[in-house]
């Protein structure tokens, strides 16, 4: 089965705009492939390796496109963490699939 890549738009935290292609077939979620691009330094993303446990993945969601529902509690996160808006999403919630191809989103400014 050939790999499934889809085009991902990803801002950084200093506001530069990233084209990236991420692979539908590994797994992955949006917080791993910010950080397989290396788009946030270490150390300030994905702190408690995509548990949930730490909003440090948090992106805003650019685009219309249709996302897992949000579970408890990476609304429980979310609910206690800095510079949240209504189109907040913990990176490490959201797996790669083909049905986000397009997915536009930007990495939250550090708490």
């Amino acid at each position: 089965m050939e790999s499934l890549d889809i085009n991902i738009t990803i801002t950084d935290r200093d506001g530069v705009t990233h084209e990236v292609e991420a692979p539908t077939d590994m797994a992955m979620n949006l917080m791993e492939v910010i950080r397989s691009y290396e788009l946030a330094p270490e150390g300030t993303i994905g702190v408690c390796g995509g548990m949930a446990m730490c909003a440090s993945c948090q992106c805003y969601v650019l685009s219309n496109t249709e996302l897992p529902e949000m579970q408890d509690d990476e609304e429980a996160m979310l609910s206690e963490a800095f510079y949240v808006k209504d189109n907040s999403r913990l990176g490490c919630q959201i797996q790669i699939v083909p049905e986000m191809e397009g997915l536009v989103v930007e990495i939250a400014p550090e708490s």
